[in-house]
Order: C-alpha cells, then sequence, then structure tokens
C-alpha cells in the first residue's frame, strides 16, 4: 500500500494548510506548515499532490495508516472468491448413482460454488454424445430451482462439459413463488 508523502518527504515550497479539524489555514511555506503540525505534536501529510499549491493536512499518521489498514481489510472481506466444484458421470450412470450425484450438486450450489459437471466417454461410448446431452439437460432440470446453467453442454475430447451457477437467494425465492402460483 503507497502512503501520501510526510513531513520532510514533501518537496513543495508552499502549500494549502489544513487544521486536523479541517478549518483551512491558507497558503503558508513548508517549513511553517511542519513547525506548525510539530507544535500540535502531528504530522504532515501531502494530501492533493496534483493540485496547484499542494494541499496538505496536519493529522496523525499512525492513525491515517492504521484507519486505511482496517478499510482494506474490511474490502478484503467483502470479496468473495469463486469456487468451481467438479462432479464426474458415465453416460451409463445408474439412477441411485445419479441421484446421489444430484445430492451432492445441490449442496454445493446451495453453498454458492459452480459447478462443472462431466460426462466422460470411454472407448465406443462417443459414438452415443445424445444420452450424454440427455444425461446434462435432465440433471440442469433436476437442480433448476438451486442453479442454473452458465454454459450448455459442450464437447471437449472424450467429455461433455457443463457450467452450473447458483441462482441468488431473492431470485431463487421469485422462482419458487412462480411455481407455487402457476
Amino acid at each position: 500500500m503507497k502512503f501520501p508523502k510526510v513531513n520532510e518527504e514533501i518537496r513543495a515550497e508552499v502549500v494549502r494548510l489544513i487544521a486536523p479539524d479541517g478549518e483551512q489555514l491558507g497558503i503558508v511555506s513548508l517549513k511553517q506548515a511542519i513547525d506548525t503540525a510539530y507544535k500540535m505534536d502531528l504530522d504532515l501529510l501531502e494530501v492533493a499532490s496534483k493540485a496547484e499549491p499542494p494541499v496538505c493536512k496536519i493529522m496523525d499518521f499512525g492513525k491515517y495508516k492504521y484507519k486505511q489498514e482496517l478499510m482494506k481489510k474490511k474490502a478484503k472481506k467483502k470479496q468473495t472468491q469463486i469456487v468451481i466444484k467438479e462432479i464426474k458421470l458415465k453416460p451409463k450412470i445408474n439412477d441411485h448413482d445419479l441421484r446421489t450425484k444430484i445430492r451432492h450438486i445441490e449442496k454445493f450450489l446451495k453453498n454458492g460454488s459452480k459447478v462443472k459437471v462431466s460426462v466422460i466417454f470411454r472407448g465406443r461410448e462417443l459414438a452415443y454424445t445424445d444420452k450424454g446431452w440427455d444425461l446434462l439437460n435432465r440433471l440442469a432440470i433436476e437442480v433448476s430451482d438451486l442453479g442454473e446453467v452458465e454454459s450448455s453442454p459442450v464437447i471437449d475430447g472424450r467429455n461433455m462439459v457443463m457450467l452450473l451457477t447458483p441462482i441468488k437467494k431473492r431470485k431463487r425465492e421469485k422462482k419458487v413463488a412462480k411455481n407455487e402460483n402457476s
């Protein structure tokens, strides 16, 4: 994190000085501004270096750094990382096994993760890609209340891949209400 220039780091000859309470003290020489800050037992920070003359404020630099770091931590907490979980299927999957995979997908979508569903074709199964399409479409319909298809099924080598993304809570509630009214 880059901090503004402080005290002797400031290179301007004259500055527009602002008091700790926000009051404008006018345009003064840099030496006079630094002396004023030291008398108050505070630091002189260059707030706007591009202005003519540069704007400097008298404040406690330690407190300023602390607040900036707190703001950075808050911003980092609000960021969400997108997690992609992967489920692999075979085109000849048993119904019971498919139900189990669907429950896993539902759990991942409820947790807010995206889900990459892959149908893996082995040997001659590649000739029956329509079974993979049917399987992925069935799966998308089964989990449509929790997730929606972000990228439709695409053949990638010997795999058929589809990406599901979770539906936001409000959107999900509207969808459920719409289905109840129908």
